[in-house]
């Protein structure tokens, strides 16, 4: 016998069920929602408003954005997965939730579990004052406009550091091996030194204690 297909009409029971538990009165498709719960000891109370779907989607993110023009209790309803795919993927699903300031609901299909992943909020970022003076720094030291934005994922970027290693690499082609020190001080990259010892792109080799030279990868990228 085949397996029965879920439906999202097989949402609703267990998320009814858990927002009776809760006090709610709740009822079905009411005029756009698929769910909604009120209070029936308070009516000046939000209403809670719940979209059910049996996968995550930019149709459900565009549904739960619709209601909130109703009430500020909207609670998108899937069906609870498993694996370490599904758990990366519904992380990333709370932090868009979170932004949009909806409310996420797990339903477990095979015994009408249910989970309140997240509860609907005001969304207030949390600035991350490292990263920005990491932005801020690669910014400036970037030379020109070298990348077209977008093209992360079908060229090479050009970053600041690769800059630098493109300005030493230049000073050994045009002069040999050299010392880190020497280096550094004709073309402005303090750390030209340690930059060549730690070769990240295979260009540079040690020819001898403080000496470096130009291998045949870098002088390829010089002509790229």
């Amino acid at each position: 016998m085949a397996e029965k297909k879920p439906k999202e009409q097989d949402l609703y029971a267990p998320v009814k069920s858990l927002l009776e538990a809760q006090g709610y009165e709740v009822k079905g498709e009411v005029g756009a929602a698929d769910l909604v719960a009120c209070r029936p000891d308070d009516p000046g109370a939000e209403p809670v408003v719940v979209e059910l779907k049996l996968a995550f989607s930019l149709a459900l993110i565009h549904q739960g954005i619709a209601r909130q023009a109703l009430t500020d209790a909207v609670y998108l309803a899937v069906p609870r997965g498993q694996g370490r795919r599904w758990l990366g993927a519904m992380k990333q699903h709370r932090t868009l939730c979170r932004r949009l300031g909806l409310g996420l609901i797990y339903v477990r299909l095979t015994d009408g579990h249910t989970q309140i992943a997240l509860d609907p909020a005001p969304y207030q970022p949390r600035k991350s004052a490292p990263r920005k003076s990491r932005l801020l720094r690669e910014f400036a030291r970037r030379e020109g406009d070298p990348n077209v934005g977008g093209a992360a994922r079908t060229s090479a970027i050009v970053t600041a550091y690769r800059q630098d290693c493109i300005r030493l690499a230049t000073h050994l082609a045009e002069h040999g091996p050299c010392k880190g020190a020497v280096v550094a001080k004709a073309t402005g990259v303090e750390k030209a030194t340690r930059m060549m010892a730690d070769d990240h792109y295979g260009w540079f080799e040690r020819v001898e204690k403080g000496v470096y030279g130009l291998t045949p990868n870098g002088a390829k990228a010089l002509e790229a």
